[in-house]
């Protein structure tokens, strides 16, 4: 399985990983930090390596358990039908690819990608973050795959499905495996084969991809063929630190906001607890990647609303109690 997050998602989670970081190495510059949909804890053996993945199934089999048991059962169908004579041309016609499919390798790529974006932009409300989507986007996908007509085949559903996140405004006549969604990972795959190293894996019956573990060595040797690196997967623990967050937040931090929602596959690598009084964790069951970064809308729930207003005056108590203290200092 490749890497399956684009560079928008890379530049966010960097960002609001680093923020939490920075607030801990250097509390002399930063007042505070909001952490926003920030996987701290996605490295080593902190997390199972199979939470990103089964986060991802969750949201669909939440949806419509027909729908996460079809794309479960059309790997298998999709590596059949591509092993048969003229397999790849008919694959490359029912998904209306514009070049013709070397490999079903590719092809399930192409899908895995599009999946993964689709748990991490679920908002309730129609956005153009990564692609043009409706709101629900899941509920949209899923409602294709289940309302085909009797005697659709699996794969015609899936491509109806993942038409939804590549094509939902009807304009592409055919599809290039390398998406535009895709555009500059490299920066990206280059760090996470030197220190960004998160050990990803999917499990056999939670997870409704194609099953695998992670594999260090193969994960290695991957990473010096494409980038000439050897990957550090212990330099973020050793840094940062992780394997005991709760002590060391409780030790050596404060003023930090860790703001997840559950529907992000990234809130398994993050802090969901409050760890003190000014290490607070502002968990949304309903909410996606970096849903309380995005630009206030008219269609905002009301928790998304409330969480906003709760950040804001969590950062207002930060600064004030910050220039009360230099007022006090410079007093003196």
């Amino acid at each position: 399985m490749v890497s399956l997050v684009g560079c928008h998602f890379h530049a966010l989670i960097l960002k609001t990983v680093l923020a939490a970081w920075m607030r801990l190495k250097y509390p002399h510059i930063a007042i505070g930090a909001l952490a926003s949909s920030a996987p701290i804890l996605q490295f080593e053996d902190i997390v199972p390596p199979e939470t990103f993945y089964d986060i991802v199934s969750n949201s669909f089999r939440r949806e419509s358990s027909s729908c996460f048991n079809t794309i479960k059962e059309s790997w298998d169908t999709l590596v059949t039908e591509g092993k048969k004579q003229n397999g790849l041309r008919q694959l490359t016609k029912t998904f209306h690819l514009c070049r013709e499919l070397n490999s079903t390798d590719d092809l399930a790529n192409w899908l895995e990608s599009a999946y993964s974006y689709l748990a991490m932009v679920n908002y309730p409300y129609a956005a153009e973050f990564v692609m043009p989507l409706p709101g629900h986007p899941i509920k949209e996908v899923c409602r294709k795959i289940d309302c085909c007509p009797d005697g659709t085949s699996t794969l015609e559903r899936i491509f109806e499905g993942v038409s939804i996140f590549y094509n939902y405004t009807g304009q592409a006549k055919c599809f290039e495996l390398e998406d535009e969604s895709d555009v500059g990972t490299d920066g990206w795959n280059w760090q996470a084969c030197t220190e960004m190293v998160m050990p990803m894996s999917s499990s056999r019956d939670a997870s409704m991809f194609q099953t695998y573990d992670y594999n260090l060595s193969s994960f290695q040797e991957e990473c010096w063929k494409d980038h000439n690196v050897k990957p550090r997967p212990t330099w973020i623990t050793t840094e940062f630190g992780g394997h005991d967050i709760k002590a060391t937040l409780k030790s050596f931090g404060s003023n930090i906001i860790f703001s997840n929602g559950l529907l992000d596959p990234w809130s398994g690598g993050s802090v969901l607890q409050n760890v003190s009084e000014t290490i607070v964790a502002l968990v949304a069951e309903e909410g996606a990647h970096h849903i309380d970064l995005r630009f206030s809308k008219k269609e905002d729930p009301e928790w998304l609303v409330e969480q906003r207003a709760t950040e804001i005056k969590l950062i207002e108590g930060w600064l004030e109690k910050f220039y009360q203290e230099r007022k006090s200092k410079f007093d003196m």
